[in-house]
């Protein structure tokens, strides 16, 4: 009797398990290509946007989480250091890097993880975590052995963590289900909806301000608001931190409930028979099912074999990065994610410093609510009018320009904003300055930000694809840790009471230092628009003796069914 047809666990209306379409064909390596063919070749339809949200989901959340630092920082300022307003220069840089420090962690870990014990297993996770922090930070206190400072940056610690973990899966979750037509606008779409996080933080952070107007109109400065006020800004920023957990819980269940990417499934896995008595041990209620290990090697033999990808190990990893083309490829998407982070979060995460040192946050306000929704209204404009329509003229350009072409002009539009800001930076006025800083958001997401988030989803082999994406991502938030712990503190270099900010244009043209080098590391990545998955993966074991993986190739009229029924639309099948 022929065994059952090995079925993998997962799916729903988000995430489609293509795996089982082709459950019933034994021969591995054509179920592979007919699987991974019907993947590459679909249509883009609702299923794709549905996919894009469950994934855009959590980058909403991490990018709400993100960003609401500087308001964070903002506002504990007010309650914790009554009579000043404002928390000390390095307690403000210790709670923003905490969430940058806990964020490599992640990024490797998971994306480590992801690779060893599979996608599946560890997509959900990230997001518990999140959560859980989110939520124990905005419960958070003081106590007279514990300080808030401390607490706050040991939660936003876990936080960074969970948010580290989204990155390198949902990019690479996306990637290998997404048509390869619009790869890079599903993974770009994905992506933009950090600016919709940071749109929703200024938002919340506008509705919190008017909701409680009436306790803070009366503190004429920021050090002034005590009693009613500090109470009604205490409840606040536990408002504004406490609502990032909500999106992610709408995402969890069907994060938690994906299948295993086919790609996974075929490339990593290998292992049909324990597959298959799994699945059949669980259905009979056991914990778990043992095959008939003569079968369960034979198959796994000729998997290997008629496959020809090779098996993941740390040998392996080394030997593939030993090579000097694959080597260049991790430092060039690496080296490019670091170089934009030293500025991007640098100057992204101290909008509330930014508009206060162009007079936006403070000029003509009378008392504290005027100063804290001028500061919200602030961060709306800059998101409204640089970010989101970055991100966005990004997703519907990208599979028709390239990554590269957009990387490049970013890099380089972003050199010269820089240089501007910088060497002018006493001679423009704080509208002329305001102008260029919101060109720059623009550059940033229709450019780098978003391309060096695209291309370590892509163009590294199945093996280590979420390793090597981990690795280019860790290496980003080095950089914005760098930025905001080493740079940005020195605009206060000599500061004054009547200049707080002195050494602001130098912290700019070390910046625009920075977007030059990138313009030099994205040499270095490829080029990967309208190419398959295995066309990427075959470019990085071309040479010194690695077999290339089999490319599906089919027809347009290929379907299930007829794989199903035996025939072979397939022309040239290998």
């Amino acid at each position: 009797m022929a065994a059952a047809p090995v079925k993998t666990a997962g799916g729903n209306n988000a995430y489609h398990n293509f795996h089982n379409d082709f459950a019933h064909i034994k021969d591995v390596n054509e179920r592979r290509r007919l699987a991974l063919a019907e993947v590459d070749r679909a249509p883009f339809g609702w299923y794709h946007v549905r996919a894009i949200l469950v994934a855009g989901v959590g980058f909403f959340t991490d990018s709400y989480d993100i960003f609401t630092v500087s308001l964070l920082t903002l506002m504990l300022g007010i309650v914790y250091y009554p009579g000043t307003g404002k928390m000390p220069t390095n307690s403000d840089t210790a709670i923003k890097l905490a969430t940058s420090a806990g964020t490599v962690i992640g990024q490797v870990g998971f994306g480590t993880l992801a690779d060893v014990v599979g996608r599946k297993q560890m997509y959900g996770l990230e997001l518990i975590l999140i959560i859980i922090a989110t939520l124990a930070q905005a419960l958070t206190s003081s106590s007279p052995s514990m300080n808030i400072i401390g607490v706050v940056i040991f939660w936003r610690v876990l936080q960074g963590v969970g948010i580290g973990g989204d990155y390198p899966l949902s990019s690479i979750i996306t990637s290998e289900f997404a048509t390869t037509r619009w790869r890079g606008a599903m993974m770009g779409a994905v992506f933009a909806m950090q600016g919709l996080g940071q749109l929703g933080a200024a938002i919340v952070m506008l509705f919190i301000t008017l909701g409680f107007k009436n306790s803070l109109t009366g503190a004429a400065t920021l050090g002034e608001c005590v009693g009613d006020c500090a109470v009604a800004v205490d409840q606040m920023w536990r408002i504004l931190i406490g609502f990032g957990a909500v999106p992610g819980c709408i995402a969890l269940y069907y994060r938690l409930t994906i299948p295993e990417t086919p790609r996974y499934t075929f490339d990593v896995k290998m292992d049909v028979e324990k597959a298959d008595a799994d699945t059949e041990a669980y259905l009979k209620g056991k914990s778990e099912g043992h095959p008939d290990e003569v079968a369960r090697v034979i198959t796994q033999q000729e998997a290997k074999k008629k496959m020809a990808v090779p098996k993941a190990s740390w040998s392996d990893f080394f030997r593939h990065y030993s090579k000097r083309k694959n080597a260049m490829l991790l430092a060039g998407t690496a080296l490019s994610w670091c170089f934009l982070d030293i500025a991007y979060y640098g100057v992204s995460l101290n909008n509330a410093t930014i508009l206060e040192v162009i007079g936006y946050s403070t000029q003509g306000a009378k008392n504290t609510y005027e100063i804290l929704y001028n500061t919200a209204i602030g961060n709306m404009i800059i998101v409204l009018a640089g970010a989101v329509p970055g991100y966005w003229v990004t997703v519907f350009t990208v599979d028709t320009l390239g990554r590269k072409p957009i990387q490049f002009m970013g890099f380089g539009i972003l050199t010269v904003l820089f240089v501007v800001m910088g060497f002018a930076y006493n001679k423009l006025d704080p509208k002329g300055l305001l102008a260029i800083f919101v060109l720059a958001q623009f550059f940033f997401n229709f450019g780098p930000n978003a391309t060096t988030f695209i291309v370590p989803g892509e163009c590294f082999p199945t093996r280590y694809r979420s390793t090597s994406h981990g690795i280019s991502a860790a290496m980003g938030k080095i950089g914005s840790i760098i930025g905001q712990g080493a740079i940005a503190p020195l605009r206060t270099r000599g500061a004054t009471p009547g200049n707080p900010n002195p050494w602001m244009d130098h912290v700019l043209e070390i910046y625009a230092l920075f977007m030059l080098l990138g313009l030099g590391t994205t040499a270095m990545i490829k080029e990967t628009k309208r190419k398959t998955l295995e066309e990427l993966a075959e470019d990085s074991s071309d040479e010194e003796g690695d077999e290339p993986m089999p490319e599906p190739k089919v027809q347009p009229q290929m379907t299930p069914a007829a794989a199903a029924s035996g025939v072979d639309e397939i022309q040239g099948s290998k």
